[in-house]
Parts: C-alpha cells; structure tokens; sequence
C-alpha cells in the first residue's frame, strides 16, 4: 500500500470523524500543550485538534516560521505556538505560567518532545545523560508544572513512548532508557492522579515515517531496500504507521471517548511489538 493512499484513507477517516463526533470528543475550546508538536506526530497531533476546534499550544525549538506547514493551519486563530528549549526548566516554567495567565486551563498535555540520538555502548557517559535529558526529562518538568492546573479541569496526560522500550534495537541506549522511563512514569502516573481525575495514558508507535526517521532511512547505501527490509516486518499490511494514525490515538486518548482509561499503553505499530513476524 502506498504512502499516498495510506494518506488518503487517513484523511477519508478523519473527516468522519470530524463529521460526526466533534461534540461527542469533548475537546472544542481545551487547552491542549503539545510538545515536539511543530512536526511529525507532534504536528499531526497539533492539526488535528485545530480540526476539533480545540486550541493547542505548541512548545517546540522551531517557530511558526520554521515549520513549513499549510497555510490553512497556520492561518488559523487557534492556533498558538511558544519557541523554548524543553531541557531548560526557568524556559518551560515561562512557558507554563503565561499558558496559564493568557488561557486560565490546562486541559491537556502531550509529552512528544524526543529523538533517537543513537547514544549506545560505544557512546560516552555525557552522551548518554544527554540523552536522558532530552527523551525523558522534559516529559517530568512538563508534568510537574501542569499537574496542579490539569488537576482543576480533570484534563488528560499523553505521553509518547516507543516500541524499542519493548522490544531493544541496539545502538539505543540512551533513548531506549528514556522510552523505559516514560512508560513507567505513565504509570507511576496515573496511580498519583488518579484521585483528582486526571487520566495518564501511553502511546506507544512502531514504525513511523516521519521526516527525522525519513533522514535516517536515507543515510543508507540503499534506501529503498531497507525500508523494504523494515517493512516486510511489519505484520499489518507489511507498510509504515502514518503520523496521523499515532495522532488519532492521541486525540482518543484526550478525549472524553476514553474517560475511564488510565495507566494504558496504546500501541499504534501494525502488530510489530507483539505478533509473531514469521506470519509474513
């Protein structure tokens, strides 16, 4: 199946969606903070909540500018968008506070933010740390300085895990760590705010196609053929993941579709993680 038509019946599926079950989501006018969310699945995620009348905030090292997205996004009104390094506390602080002075909610926050360094074994200690630092760390102070405003609205956590916290990739080291991390804080999570009605929740992609994996795949000899090599692995359809499916389950994970789902991890990998591969 091709990455057009993949994307065609994305969009045939979400404007269903929007269709007939924007009221039914409960997310037009929530304040929803989407780190990493000025591309890949962080764009989507973003978009897609403009698409619902939700007004989300991106947190992101690029500006509007920067992102390169269509001009029917960008032009929207509800659409606001704060320039920050994640891995600096006073940075996501302000960030919070004038969210918070300019909108009084948060409803909801989307920890996407990360990268896969490629710190491994032959990496030094700082290179690994640092990796820690921006896979993992940013998703707690995020947490930490939302906590108490999330808590006022009953709102939602998402945090973005991956199926390498599961199933090893080698080379990874420090990214795997922080993936580990952030499905344990899901958890960890969910238990602390369960009482004040805020749902924590996990997704959990495989294989998707975003423009850094897409830099990546090129950085081989034969692109074509080890994407082919990737995908034959793949049990659902032997093709990639889009970023827009990942950012569906996000949407249901916000929403009040799931309102009595907590401490989950929601895989969005055709059957990757967990199928047996010899099916293909």
């Amino acid at each position: 199946m091709t990455a057009k038509l993949i994307s065609c019946l994305d969009e045939k599926n979400w404007c269903r969606i929007q269709r007939y079950s924007k009221m039914e989501l409960g997310l037009e006018k929530k304040v929803i903070l989407v780190t990493g969310g000025a591309s890949g699945i962080g764009g989507d995620i973003v978009k897609k909540l403009q698409d619902l009348d939700a007004i989300p905030i991106v947190l992101d090292r690029l500006n509007k500018s920067e992102a390169k997205w269509e001009q029917k996004y960008v032009s929207k009104g509800d659409l606001h968008w704060v320039k920050l390094d994640l891995t600096e506390e006073d940075a996501c602080r302000d960030a919070v506070h004038e969210i918070a002075d300019r909108f009084g909610r948060i409803d909801g926050l989307v920890n996407n933010a990360g990268v896969n360094d490629r710190a491994g074994l032959t990496s030094s200690l700082e290179q690994f740390r640092a990796s820690i630092e921006a896979n993992l760390t940013h998703y707690f102070t995020m947490t930490h300085l939302c906590f108490e405003m999330l808590k006022k609205n009953k709102g939602s956590i998402v945090n973005i895990g991956s199926k390498v916290s599961f199933t090893g990739q080698g080379g990874t080291s420090g990214y795997t760590a922080s993936k580990g991390g952030v499905t344990s804080l899901t958890r960890e999570w969910a238990v602390d705010l369960a009482a004040f009605g805020v749902r924590v929740n996990a997704v959990i992609p495989g294989e998707v196609m975003t423009p850094m994996y897409n830099s990546w795949v090129n950085s081989f000899d034969s692109p074509k053929e080890k994407l082919q090599e990737i995908t034959a692995n793949i049990p659902l359809e032997n093709r990639m993941t889009s970023s827009s499916e990942v950012a569906m389950a996000v949407i249901f994970l916000l929403s009040r579709w799931s309102a009595h789902t907590t401490g989950q991890f929601l895989f969005v990998d055709g059957g990757y993680s967990h199928l047996d591969r010899s099916i293909n």
